[in-house]
């Protein structure tokens, strides 16, 4: 399989959930406009409310991801999420330099189909650590672009750009992220500093097209090759992805706790 292919599915399986994550993070926040709250800082009527000291926050925030969920195919503008079918990236870069794969690829115009169809399986926020911790699956992910690659693949030479396809199923992550509070503007923000994932795919199946100039015989037998050592090429492709999906995500959830404060977010309950 090839590495970038691979990447960007499973990236997006992953990470379109984390783009929502931070949505439902964001989301599960104060839908209803507080007295002396500016506009700016309000949050969709959609949305569920979720409040910091509830004792059963976990599950209202899974509440809030399934109600929000109709509203993930056209996208909410209001907190940064896109269409998400398809989920469209405009370009993924990823390079592998060592190990036995080594590859520079760029894929454009990615478009990534049924990542709506996730089952969240467990949240669980840590206010007291800033944490947040989810375990996800996708049953089914399909995915079609444009790529350019060139390098190596368990030491065959690759080379080729043109229309990439690819189908993945049985997706299961779980993903860590770490954040922190900030003030600005006498208010608490929250940033996020770091996030972890771990995932694993049940099974892949990749076609490049115009591989080595348009040379279908070698073309074939590349993509043969790529279809039946995809675990192998997955799992040297790991490291790689997993910070991209990181280095993605936090720009994606910054862009939320930027624009809202931490009070907006996750109130308080109007008791306390």
């Amino acid at each position: 399989m090839d590495p970038k292919s691979f990447q960007c599915s499973s990236k997006l399986s992953v990470m379109f959930v984390l783009y929502f994550l931070g949505a439902v993070f964001a989301a599960s926040g104060n839908i209803i406009k507080e007295a002396g709250q500016s506009k700016a800082h309000t949050i969709p009527s959609f949305i569920k409310i979720c409040h910091r000291d509830d004792p059963l926050l976990d599950e209202c925030v899974k509440e809030s991801v399934e109600e929000i969920r109709p509203y993930l195919k056209e996208g909410i503008p209001e907190l940064h999420i896109p269409s998400c079918e398809p989920l469209v990236l405009p370009e993924v870069v990823m390079n592998q330099g060592r190990g036995s794969v080594t590859v520079q690829s760029r894929y454009t115009d990615l478009h990534i189909y049924g990542p709506t169809d996730f089952k969240l399986h467990q949240v669980k926020v840590d206010l007291d650590k800033d944490r947040v911790k989810i375990k996800l699956s996708i049953p089914k992910l399909r995915t079609k672009g444009n790529y350019t690659i060139s390098g190596r693949i368990l030491m065959l030479p690759i080379s080729g750009s043109g229309e990439s396809r690819g189908n993945y199923s049985n997706i299961e992550a779980t993903a860590l992220i770490q954040a922190e509070r900030i003030k600005k503007d006498n208010k608490t923000y929250i940033h996020v500093q770091d996030f972890f994932v771990d995932f694993t795919i049940g099974h892949a199946a990749v076609h490049l097209s115009n591989l080595f100039d348009g040379d279908k015989q070698l073309g074939d037998a590349m993509n043969e090759f790529l279809n039946d050592n995809w675990k192998n090429v997955a799992q040297e492709m790991k490291p790689v992805l997993e910070k991209t999906i990181g280095d993605l995500f936090k720009k994606f959830a910054n862009r939320i706790y930027n624009t809202y404060p931490m009070d907006v977010l996750l109130p308080l309950s109007k008791s306390k």
